[in-house]
């Protein structure tokens, strides 16, 4: 006998959360403009770059279907617990997180801004873990998984010996990972690796789910 449905388990509180992410506007990266708030935020791509065409392909055919990279900001560390009131909030956290993504992939030579969109969800800063991670175990974004490293920071000096990621490997343009030392894969290898996780994962989950008991979203957020 199935379990009785319960609103409030953490994994149909995160699966609704992501369905209003799908559900928020699909955006231009080039054209998104400064916003206030904390929350998740979903990359798309659109383009041309050869190991990405099953992934552009369903972003063409149906926009926003296929995330390829999923993150969040959160809120400070004093606003970890339950807002019992709304307040309008101040920090640009999750703005500036996207803009800097937005950096990155303007900085690369053979990728264009153009062909990336975007949907951000601001949220009350309690939620913005689970939100990311039931999207991330959703999605399974390449980004985030496969191909490594187009969310970290400039390593500093201090980190002279740390090689250059799988990321700024594929698409060089950084200027501070190009003073790394190569990735131990090359950029050929780095793009099967990618064509590999497309065929595996772009298959499953492209419209989320609707969770009607405890158990079914359970399922729903394994890999």
């Amino acid at each position: 006998m199935n379990k009785p449905f319960d609103p409030l388990a953490y994994e149909n509180l995160g699966i609704s959360i992501v369905n209003a992410l799908n559900n928020a506007p699909l955006i231009p990266f080039s054209d998104l403009k400064e916003f206030t708030g904390v929350g998740i935020y979903a990359i798309y791509y659109t383009g041309d770059f050869p190991a990405y065409q099953i992934l552009a392909d369903l972003n063409r055919s149906t926009p926003g279907s296929q995330a390829i990279y999923i993150g969040k900001a959160e809120g400070d560390s004093s606003q970890t617990g339950a807002e019992l009131t709304y307040s309008e909030p101040t920090t640009k956290k999750l703005y500036s997180r996207v803009k800097k993504h937005r950096s990155s992939i303007e900085a690369t030579t053979n990728l264009n801004i153009e062909d990336f969109q975007v949907r951000v969800l601001t949220l009350t800063p309690t939620w913005v873990p689970l939100a990311e991670a039931i999207a991330l175990r959703i999605h399974v974004p390449l980004w985030n998984g496969k191909i490594r490293g187009f969310g970290i920071n400039d390593p500093g000096k201090g980190r002279g010996n740390q090689r250059r990621s799988m990321w700024d490997t594929l698409h060089p343009g950084r200027a501070y990972a190009a003073d790394r030392p190569p990735s131990n894969m090359t950029s050929e290898e780095i793009a099967q690796e990618s064509m590999d996780h497309l065929r595996v994962y772009t298959d499953v989950n492209l419209e989320l789910p609707k969770t009607t008991n405890s158990q079914e979203s359970s399922k729903l957020v394994e890999e």
